[in-house]
């Protein structure tokens, strides 16, 4: 039998690079939500995939941003930044040769790291000219020790097969540290949570990109296996609830009908959602209301 072979792994960067896409392909199915929104993702979520001998777990993280100074913003950075400590190594994501002063911050953050940090340029399969990357790729390495390079498209999993290998070849020899049919550290509860935020993100990215925030208020399974799942979704405005309610429950309706199919494939049963929407002005600036929803909104990383 093989050594076994275990690794953490933390995924960062600035918003909207595709670290969720990258990470739902890795893991080969859907466990990260995501959107064409930055800071889609708010929670630091493991990802465990075990293939024979190696189990890499991935920690997908909200994207580092600048220039925000609510609770909610403080909390994902504090979140993302403290995913650099106690990995095995780092995949700094960039969006191909997008460069902003948030890649900026994230690369001075990497670059000192004592763990090996492999840059991945993402989507790609965008770019009109692939012979841009390497003078790109070239520059970033002059300014951090990446143990590798290589240019991706995480949406059409283009790319993944290599990195993977390499991964697995840094991290160190070991047990493994969940059951090999384990994908997540997160609850079903969370994951139900996020995949109604999702809905939202995606149908009233324009109207509502950050207002909203989704807490399960219960979730539970009868006797024919069905599970009950009620949702109450936080918003900051009466104006919001009304785009979000839309004209006679349709939007809700829609959100909903869209995030119990994603439940039953997830869950592998069938869900019985029913969500409610409910004004709390300031949720997002609010330490109290964060920590709820479980955000840590303490410190300014």
């Amino acid at each position: 039998m093989s050594e076994q072979r275990c690794g953490m792994i933390a995924i960062v960067g600035r918003p909207n690079v595709g670290k969720s896409t990258l990470l739902n392909h890795l893991l080969g199915q859907k466990l990260s939500i995501t959107s064409r929104k930055p800071q889609t993702t708010r929670h630091q979520v493991l990802a465990v995939s075990t293939v024979d001998a190696t189990q890499l777990i991935y920690v997908d993280t909200p994207g580092i941003h600048l220039g925000q100074s609510k609770a909610i913003n403080r909390a994902m950075n504090k979140t993302a930044a403290s995913a650099l400590n106690d990995v095995d190594l780092v995949m700094f994501l960039c969006d191909r040769t997008k460069w902003t002063e948030e890649d900026e911050f994230v690369l001075d953050l990497v670059a000192r790291q004592d763990n090996p940090v492999v840059l991945v340029m993402n989507k790609v399969d965008l770019l009109e000219s692939q012979e841009m990357l390497l003078p790109f790729a070239e520059d970033l390495a002059r300014r951090c020790a990446f143990s590798a390079v290589f240019p991706v498209s995480a949406l059409r999993a283009r790319g993944l097969e290599e990195l993977t290998q390499h991964i697995s070849s840094l991290v160190p020899a070991g047990p493994h540290l969940f059951p090999a049919d384990q994908i997540t550290d997160r609850s079903q509860r969370f994951l139900a949570a996020e995949l109604v935020r999702e809905k939202i993100v995606r149908q009233l990215g324009d109207e509502l990109p950050y207002a909203t925030a989704v807490e399960i208020e219960s979730f539970s399974e009868d006797e024919r296996g069905v599970l009950h799942i009620h949702a109450l979704i936080l918003v900051e405005r009466d104006g919001q609830k009304k785009i979000l309610v839309g004209e006679a429950g349709s939007r809700l309706k829609s959100i909903g009908t869209a995030a119990r199919k994603d439940m039953e494939r997830a869950f592998d049963s069938k869900v019985m959602l029913k969500l409610w929407v409910k004004v709390k002005s300031g949720w997002s600036d609010d330490a109290r209301a964060l920590k709820t929803l479980g955000l840590d909104p303490l410190g300014d990383a």
